[in-house]
């Protein structure tokens, strides 16, 4: 048996920092890398094209209807490593969109986050709302952080955490 001392991993530093212009490219290859999946099959130029026009659609989408969400990069360890949208009302929180780059997911960066704005919602006393993919591997995560299933679309369900329950 040895006497030196485990090493641990050293502790990854989370922070939001607010979006700007300058960012444009890095939100387009966060959502690119939301979506590659699903245009496997297509050649490189069509699967841009549409990645491109998903993505602006997307934009103006939250643009239209969440004009006050606080548009946030994720940095990990001071570096860009995702974005997170998130919408406050007076009666709720809502969170528009969560994504990290592929290398980061699965690494407990989005579990803090979400625990964060969860702890923020408790304090507010206001329940938190998104909708998620029903192929989004991430809904096993909302479901054990305490989101329940409100209602069903065709590809969405709609979650809700109550920081009342």
């Amino acid at each position: 048996m040895s006497n030196e001392p485990i090493q641990s991993e050293p502790t990854r530093s989370v922070a939001l920092r607010a979006v700007s212009p300058d960012d444009e490219a890095f939100l387009f290859e966060v959502f690119a890398g939301t979506r590659m999946d699903e245009f496997r099959f297509l050649d490189e130029q069509q699967k841009q094209a549409i990645i491109r026009m998903q993505y602006d659609a997307q934009r103006f989408q939250y643009d239209e209807g969440f004009p006050q969400a606080e548009s946030r990069i994720i940095l990990l360890d001071d570096q860009p490593a995702g974005r997170m949208l998130v919408d406050e009302s007076e009666e709720e929180i809502t969170l528009v969109d969560i994504a990290l780059l592929l290398e980061h997911r699965n690494s407990g960066v989005g579990t803090q986050l979400l625990n964060e704005l969860l702890n923020r919602a408790v304090v507010a006393k206001k329940p938190v709302r998104l909708h998620v993919l029903k192929s989004n591997p991430a809904l096993r995560l909302y479901e054990r952080l305490g989101f329940t299933r409100v209602s069903e679309e065709s590809m969405y369900f709609e979650l809700r955490f109550d920081p009342k329950a």
